[in-house]
């Protein structure tokens, strides 16, 4: 599968996934240690992407305040006296501080994994026009790479992973999952933000 190096970017889309305080913010109960780090590099995504008015994709969880339609086997973390699941209008389901959906974006709810099962994501991004994803957010192994996988079946032409914008509970862990996604182009946050800059400088020379 050809990489964003070779993608064409007004059909390409950015989603940010999970970015949110239940998941990102220090004491949170599902919180993935790698993620604050890589806030400033999803902004500086946002913001480029906003830039070359990219379509802007916010892929968040926001649960049944009981935590029935969780995944099966993370309910007992919601049993009573437990954590409560990032549901709606709650504190920990607001994105992190430093991300804001503004007019022209598009909020996405997902429950399970990965941002394609049981939603509308696939149609509405081809009622767009795109058949490119540049994916960032948390985490690694679980989010981004089975959105990653469901992608590549749907036959996306160019999925890329910014390493350096997303992130695990463990640098091992995101290496191995991010090694195991390279066939399908992982560039760096400068290469994106390089490629995307060269692209508008081509197109302005056409």
């Amino acid at each position: 599968m050809a990489t964003a190096r070779n993608g064409n970017w007004s059909t390409t889309a950015l989603l940010v996934i999970d970015m949110q305080n239940d998941f990102i913010l220090a004491g949170a109960p599902m919180l993935v240690k790698g993620g604050e780090a890589i806030v400033p590099n999803v902004i500086k995504a946002v913001e480029v992407a906003r830039t070359r008015r990219i379509p802007i994709i916010w892929v968040v969880r926001e649960h049944d305040p009981l935590g029935r339609d969780v995944e099966l086997f993370r309910r007992h973390m919601y049993a009573p006296g437990q954590s409560k699941p990032t549901a709606k209008g709650s504190a920990g389901a607001e994105l992190v501080e430093g991300l804001v959906i503004k007019e022209g974006d598009y909020k996405l709810v997902k429950t399970r994994f990965s941002a394609f099962f049981n939603t509308h994501l696939h149609s509405y991004l081809q009622g767009l026009g795109v058949d490119s994803l540049v994916i960032t957010g948390v985490q690694t192994p679980n989010c981004i790479r089975q959105t990653v996988f469901d992608a590549v079946a749907l036959d996306y032409q160019h999925v890329t992973v910014i390493h350096d914008a997303t992130a695990a509970a463990t640098p091992e862990i995101h290496i191995a999952n991010i090694f195991d996604m390279k066939n399908i182009g992982v560039v760096s946050t400068t290469m994106v933000v390089s490629l995307i800059r060269i692209w508008y400088i081509h197109w302005l020379s056409l």
